[in-house]
C-alpha cells in the first residue's frame, strides 16, 4: 500500500518520539554506513538529518540505537548506544520481512521531504544522473527508476557491510567491486533486496562466482569447481588455484544466508554432474 501525503502529514516531527516513518529512513541509512562512520559528521547522516529537521547527532543515535539490535554487531565484540525502542525492533522485523517494499517505501518518503523542501526535481538516491531518462515517460520510466533505485540501495548495503572490500582478494577500489547476488536476482523476488543475499566481490571473482567456477562451504570457505581445477588457462590458475580453501572475509553485518550459500553450492555441483 502506498503512503498518502494526508497519512505523511505528521510523520515528521522535528523534536520528541521518532516516528514509524523517521525510523525506516534512519534504519535503510544504517544499512547502507559502515558502523565506523556512524557519526554526526558523516554526509550522508547530515543530509538525513536535514531532510527530517533533526540534529545530525540525533540519527547518528538512532542508526546506533539500531546497531544494538544487530546480532552480527554484537557478535563482533561491538555494541551500539544500547537504548533501542519497540519500534526499532519492529522496524528491524519489518525490513527484514520485506526488503523490497520497505527500499520503495523509504525512496517515496524520501521524496515527499524532498518536495516539501522543493527540491522535487532531485533524482531518487541509486539513479545515475547521467543516465538519460527523457526518451522514457510514463510507467516505463518509473519502472526503470525505481528498478535503479532498488539495484543503487542493494549495491551500497552490500558494499558497506564488507567495508569496501572485495571478501576473496581484499581489493578496495569500488569501480572494480560488484554486490553480487548469491541467488539471482531473478531467481527469488523476495531476497533480491536482501543484503544477506550478497557478497563483496571484485569484478572477476563475481563473474566466477556468477558462473558457479567457484562456490563457498558452510564454514565460507572457496570452493573450486570441478572446471576451474581442471583449466589449463595460466591467468585462472594464477587469480583462482590460491584461493582454494581460503575463508572470505566476513561482513560486519548482514552475513551471507547459510541457505542461499547451499543453494549456490547446489547448482555448482548439479551443472558439474550433469556436463
Amino acid at each position: 500500500m502506498t503512503t498518502t501525503s494526508t497519512a505523511l502529514a505528521n510523520a515528521f516531527p522535528s523534536n520528541g518520539r521518532w516516528t514509524p516513518e523517521q525510523t525506516k529512513l534512519a534504519f535503510e541509512l544504517y544499512c547502507q554506513t559502515p558502523f565506523g562512520r556512524i557519526d554526526s559528521r558523516n554526509k550522508r547522516i547530515v543530509e538525513l538529518a536535514t531532510l527530517l529537521g533533526r540534529t545530525p547527532s540525533a540519527v547518528a543515535m538512532k542508526c546506533l540505537n539500531i546497531a544494538s539490535i544487530d546480532p552480527l554487531v554484537a557478535a563482533s565484540g561491538r555494541a551500539g548506544l544500547g537504548n533501542a525502542s519497540s519500534l526499532d525492533q519492529e522496524t528491524w522485523d519489518e525490513f527484514h520481512a520485506d526488503w523490497e517494499r520497505l527500499t520503495s517505501e523509504c525512496e517515496q518518503l524520501r521524496q515527499h521531504l524532498l518536495l516539501a523542501s522543493g527540491q522535487s526535481q532531485a533524482l531518487p538516491r541509486g539513479v545515475d544522473d547521467k543516465f538519460e531518462l527523457t526518451d522514457f515517460s510514463g510507467e516505463t520510466r518509473d519502472a526503470i527508476v525505481q528498478q535503479r533505485v532498488k539495484q543503487g540501495f542493494f549495491r551500497r548495503a552490500v558494499l558497506s557491510s564488507y567495508r569496501d572490500r572485495c571478501c576473496i582478494s581484499g581489493l578496495s577500489d569500488k569501480r572494480l567491486l560488484v554486490a553480487s547476488h548469491i541467488v539471482p536476482w531473478s531467481a527469488d523476488k523476495a531476497n533480491r533486496l536482501n543484503p544477506s543475499n550478497g557478497l563483496c566481490l571484485s569484478v572477476i571473482h563475481d563473474k566466477a562466482f556468477d558462473s558457479h567456477l567457484f562456490t563457498l562451504s558452510d564454514d565460507w570457505q572457496v570452493v573450486l569447481s570441478e572446471r576451474i581445477k581442471a583449466s589449463k588457462d595460466t591467468f585462472l590458475r594464477e587469480v583462482f588455484w590460491p584461493i582454494d580453501g581460503k575463508q572470505i572475509e566476513m561482513p560486519e553485518r548482514f552475513a551471507p544466508d547459510p541457505t542461499f550459500i547451499a543453494k549456490h553450492r547446489h547448482i555448482m555441483v548439479s551443472s558439474y554432474l550433469a556436463d
